[in-house]
């Protein structure tokens, strides 16, 4: 029988992986594993491709009929891997990612288009919270050595020694507007750091930011190849997926 394989590590993409579950497609979740293991009910695929030799070779030798790729909006290399290993599949390349953020009345957005000039744009504050991920050691190093105390959140600690003025915060989002605006104060926030993911899960921190008249300092997202079908609405992805034709013609024996 023919599969979706389903490339996740997302809120978004646990909650499509379930609906897709409970209305009857054989799916493979696929993730890295770093932070939690969901429980949805379909076969899981824990620790990414190159035990099977890369992406490609996964497709051809588990009979899939599709990938549908709810990977992060900034897993660039996952989401472009998925768009070539397909091509050469023969088989349709499905993405979502869930609409960016816009700046809104009051906002006071420095929108980048990479982190280059980051740590001279954060030069002599006393307070920066990071909120955008794992940072390049290299790069937080630059940061902590403008910033007097720098407040790093992320869900998994990084595997390098952090310099001695960034506390790390451990947490997983969601995270509400209560939340965030007690931990800013607590901190004394001056600018926030964050990439445009997206999503309810953690825009609190942005209302939170309008509400402080604090700077964010917003990542662009990357510019990805495009994907056989695109999607910002779980629920228009999950009927397109179970109604496609490349998945029922594979599941229903002749």
């Amino acid at each position: 029988m023919k599969k979706l394989l389903l490339l996740g590590g997302t809120a978004d993409a646990r909650r499509i992986a379930t609906a897709l579950h409970q209305q009857g497609i054989t799916l493979i979740y696929s993730l890295a594993g770093l932070v939690r293991t969901p429980d949805i009910g379909c076969e899981l695929l824990i620790g990414g491709f190159s035990q099977f030799g890369g992406l490609a070779s996964y497709l051809q030798t588990h009979n899939i009929a599709a990938v549908l790729d709810v990977t992060h909006p900034y897993a660039a290399t996952m989401s472009t891997t998925a768009v070539t290993a397909c091509q050469q599949a023969g088989i349709p390349c499905w993405r979502f990612h869930r609409s960016a953020w816009q700046p809104e009345a009051g906002d006071n957005w420095y929108e980048l288009k990479n982190w280059q000039a980051l740590p001279e744009q954060l030069a002599g504050l006393d307070s920066v919270l990071l909120t955008a991920g794992q940072m390049e050691a290299e790069l937080l190093t630059e940061i902590a050595e403008r910033v007097s105390q720098v407040h790093l959140r992320t869900a998994v600690q990084p595997k390098y020694a952090l310099p001695a003025n960034v506390n790390w915060i451990k947490a997983i989002g969601p995270f509400n507007a209560d939340g965030e605006r007690a931990l800013m104060a607590l901190l004394n926030v001056q600018a926030l750091v964050s990439k445009n993911s997206g999503g309810d899960s953690t825009v609190a921190k942005l209302s939170i930011a309008r509400e402080r008249r604090i700077p964010v300092y917003m990542l662009h997202r990357p510019v990805l190849p495009q994907a056989d079908q695109q999607f910002s609405e779980r629920d228009k992805c999950i009927e397109f997926v179970v109604c496609s034709s490349a998945l029922r013609a594979r599941q229903v024996p002749k």
